[in-house]
């Protein structure tokens, strides 16, 4: 997978994470790998201060937490996933005039 696509896919699931407990980075990581993403503790940290940048997530030490605008912004996400899998996996297939 390309690295940009990787780090869209991380960013997703590291605010998936964060809907249940705070994060850190070396709890963050076996996660990340338990769903097959290669990545290094440096990569997870630059994504963490990523998702505090755009207000999605705060930080408290070395611990992150969800915000209400992360809360909303991952509902919108998994909004457009279940539209994206439905189409990709042929679930809602439209026929298209061609």
């Amino acid at each position: 997978m390309h690295a940009e696509v990787q780090n869209l896919f991380v960013r997703i699931h590291l605010l998936h994470f964060a809907q249940n407990q705070d994060l850190n980075v070396s709890e963050a990581l076996p996660l990340l790998e338990e769903r097959g993403y290669r990545v290094g503790e440096r990569e997870i940290k630059q994504e963490l201060e990523h998702l505090t940048q755009e207000n999605f997530l705060t930080a408290h030490g070395d611990q992150w937490s969800l915000t209400g605008t992360g809360i909303e912004e991952f509902k919108e996400i998994t909004a457009v996933f279940g539209r994206v899998s439905d189409e990709l996996l042929g679930k809602g297939k439209k026929t298209s005039k061609a």
